[in-house]
């Protein structure tokens, strides 16, 4: 089960209500009718909830969008064994998500929100502790890219290994592993098996280059799930979409920008 503080987690109604003060359940429920938002949300929860239920999933995935879904965070929470998503009952209560789906509601609700979002997560680490702040972890992520970038060594890492029509013709049970695959050649029941002594999964050792390619694949693959593309034909284009973003990412003129 993904283990949470209550520092992971941020206050949706509260974000809400900052758009519409009296109707803050009907926003979310309006955010979770959309078929992008629970594209997002099955794939946060493919990769961090071990105990995530996709066939429930799939339900809704294909019911997103209609003019008679509807979708309540509860209703969410009870059929997928979801963890990204919280309601509360009472006074104090409300629906609170994961920073990482709260980020994606308020991207939802306004651009103009998610800077000021943005700007306030950033004041609110810099007051941590050194080795816990933004600006440290800001640093120390530069400078791991730089490195990765200089080193030839790494750059031959980075580069996604090309899919062969063998690993193509492969069912694969979840999404998330489609994406593993395109990115990283293997599955998450893959790199487990392999990465025995290493808490947490692959994306937790991501590198900055992947996780930005992830996240651009992650968009397509939604697209391509909606024009109807078999799975097989999706997993070769995406693997040869992160490999040309990662051969763009590790080339002579981008070690020149960084600097810059």
């Amino acid at each position: 089960m993904f283990a949470h503080g209550d520092d992971d987690f941020i206050s949706l109604t509260d974000i809400a209500r900052h758009r519409k003060s009296d109707h803050t359940d009907d926003l979310i429920r309006n955010w979770l009718r959309n078929r992008n938002t629970i594209e997002f949300l099955g794939i946060w929860e493919s990769l961090n909830n071990p105990d995530f239920k996709p066939v429930e999933f799939d339900g809704f995935r294909r019911e997103a969008g209609l003019n008679s879904f509807s979708l309540t965070p509860r209703q969410w929470i009870q059929a997928t064994g979801a963890v990204g998503i919280v309601s509360k009952p009472g006074r104090y209560g409300g629906t609170f998500a994961h920073k990482d789906i709260a980020f994606e509601f308020a991207t939802w609700i306004s651009v103009e929100f998610k800077l000021f979002l943005i700007k306030e997560f950033q004041r609110l680490k810099e007051d941590e502790n050194s080795r816990l702040s933004l600006a440290w972890n800001l640093n120390r992520t530069l400078s791991k890219l730089n490195y990765r970038i200089h080193t030839d060594a790494i750059k031959a890492h980075l580069i996604p290994p090309e899919v062969t029509p063998a690993r193509a013709a492969i069912t694969y049970a979840s999404v998330a592993d489609v994406l593993n695959v395109a990115l990283f050649g293997h599955t998450a029941t893959e790199w487990r098996r392999a990465n025995s002594g290493k808490k947490g999964n692959v994306r937790d050792y991501a590198s900055v280059e992947q996780l930005l390619i992830l996240a651009n694949i992650e968009g397509m693959n939604a697209e391509l799930i909606h024009m109807g593309v078999p799975q097989g034909e999706r997993l070769t284009r995406l693997n040869e979409i992160a490999i040309r973003q990662m051969q763009v990412l590790t080339t002579a003129s981008t070690v020149k920008q960084l600097k810059e």
